[in-house]
């Protein structure tokens, strides 16, 4: 074998080689790729606010808030709130701008396709995957708790689609399950939401008319009214 043979030969393995590094390499990036999931961001501007309301928010006694606090086309923000981790937005350009975008993300929710008919059953006691769920009329959770299996899955989403009101009965609460987030579960609540005393909730409200969130009721979420009032006893908010 002459040098310019043994050169040649020796390029060839070196390029084999290299090309079967470029190609585990690509490989593997490209299941870095698969496994990254990009999170639908269906509220828009609102998912800065914790509680949103289109009339007024009202607080009694000693409630905290995680996130920023708004109010549009109405302007009042009545008793005690204490506000961490953002602002207080009544009337200005970021609230009207935050209820525009929650109008948009809830007809979204709201026409989703898909959906498995949950209508007259009790949420209380359920265990559910991720998926769309529809109530032709009220939703409850009457009893017990409420486990979202996300199956391992972080950006796992739940959507329910609800014709009239919501209702989170006396210490009730909603339990999130392998890798599930509460940042991605929406109630799409075609009248009004009631949390009642001392429940714990997680996900967004996003309610077409308004929200009441009982004493010590809980939330680990947002608190989001299109047209009406958030009504707030000593409770705890949470935007995840």
């Amino acid at each position: 074998m002459t040098t310019t043979q043994f050169t040649t030969l020796i390029f060839v393995l070196l390029t084999i080689v290299s090309a079967g590094h470029l190609s585990v390499k690509m490989k593997n990036f490209n299941q870095v790729l698969s496994a990254i999931k990009t999170k639908t961001n269906y509220l828009g501007s609102a998912s800065k606010f914790a509680v949103l309301a289109g009339s007024t928010v009202t607080s009694t006694g000693n409630t905290s808030i995680n996130g920023s606090v708004g109010v549009a086309p109405g302007s009042a923000i009545t008793g005690p709130i204490n506000v961490s981790g953002g602002g207080i937005h009544s009337a200005d350009s970021a609230a009207q701008n935050a209820e525009n975008d929650l109008t948009n993300g809830y007809n979204t929710l709201k026409n989703m396709s898909g959906s498995v008919n949950l209508t007259g059953k009790d949420l209380g006691g359920m265990t559910l995957a991720p998926g769309v769920y529809k109530f032709e009329s009220s939703c409850a959770i009457s009893s017990g708790t409420l486990t979202l299996d996300g199956q391992g899955n972080s950006s796992a989403e739940w959507v329910f689609q609800i014709g009239s009101t919501l209702l989170a009965a006396l210490s009730t609460s909603v339990n999130m399950t392998n890798g599930g987030s509460a940042s991605n579960v929406y109630w799409q609540v075609g009248s009004s939401a009631t949390l009642a005393t001392e429940s714990n909730m997680c996900g967004n409200i996003i309610a077409y008319a308004s929200i009441t969130m009982n004493s010590g009721a809980r939330l680990n979420g947002r608190a989001l009214a299109r047209v009406g009032a958030v009504t707030l006893i000593s409770n705890n908010i949470s935007m995840n």
